[in-house]
């Protein structure tokens, strides 16, 4: 087989197993069988566990934080260079709950596998999360910039909610939908990013804001 070949048949092994079992099941021994090809060939490529791990992760997550960063651009250009902190919010989780909810995403192998990243904290993942943190840098300007009367620190633990909150749901949906029997709907991802920025635009301004992406947001005096 060749390098590039031996190397694509690896991650694809990986993170089909990874998705299914989890971390911690997941020996590379599994890998190299699943994958049909020899434990030196892992070694070789990739020198340990942790580091397929990392690489499966930032491979994901480059294309993520891609999408948050192009959709945060098109805010900012919609608003000459000011957007609103609804569409700031929306491209900041919008893109990661769309990758990994709804019925077509769930049952895709990227989708479980990131699932999984949330739902585990294995080092090289944490490692990864800690150090990558431009891209948020560049969400933390756009903030101040669309709500410069709100404290630096307040726009910071805005941010950080709104991305709990969205992990959090990734993390334990199925226990909601038990919860609610139902109610809550874990299919209407559209739905779930406008409740998460509806409730993250009212704790960093005190307001409401509309429920649908298309609808331009109606202010009634101050907070």
């Amino acid at each position: 087989m060749a390098s590039d070949q031996t190397r694509t048949a690896i991650l694809h092994a990986a993170e089909r197993l990874y998705a299914e079992r989890g971390f911690g099941d997941v020996t590379l021994r599994d890998i190299v069988a699943a994958a049909d090809v020899n434990l030196a060939a892992v070694n070789y490529h990739f020198g340990s566990k942790d580091e397929l791990i990392a690489e499966l992760f930032v491979s994901r997550s480059i294309a993520t934080n891609r999408e948050r960063l192009n959709e945060l651009k098109l805010a900012e250009e919609a608003g000459g260079g000011r957007a609103s902190i609804d569409s700031i919010l929306r491209a900041l989780v919008g893109p990661t709950l769309r990758g990994c909810l709804g019925p077509e995403r769930e049952r895709s192998t990227a989708s479980r596998f990131m699932i999984r990243a949330s739902i585990e904290s294995v080092p090289p993942i944490r490692r990864i999360k800690n150090r990558e943190i431009d891209h948020l840098r560049k969400f933390a300007a756009a903030m101040r910039r669309s709500l410069p009367e709100v404290s630096e620190v307040d726009l910071y633990w805005g941010l950080h909610f709104a991305l709990a909150m969205a992990h959090q749901t990734i993390r334990d949906s199925e226990r909601l939908a038990k919860l609610s029997d139902g109610m809550c709907d874990l299919d209407d991802v559209g739905t779930i990013i406008d409740r998460i920025v509806a409730v993250s635009v009212k704790a960093l301004t005190g307001r409401q804001t509309q429920t649908k992406p298309a609808a331009k947001l109606v202010t009634r005096g101050a907070p």
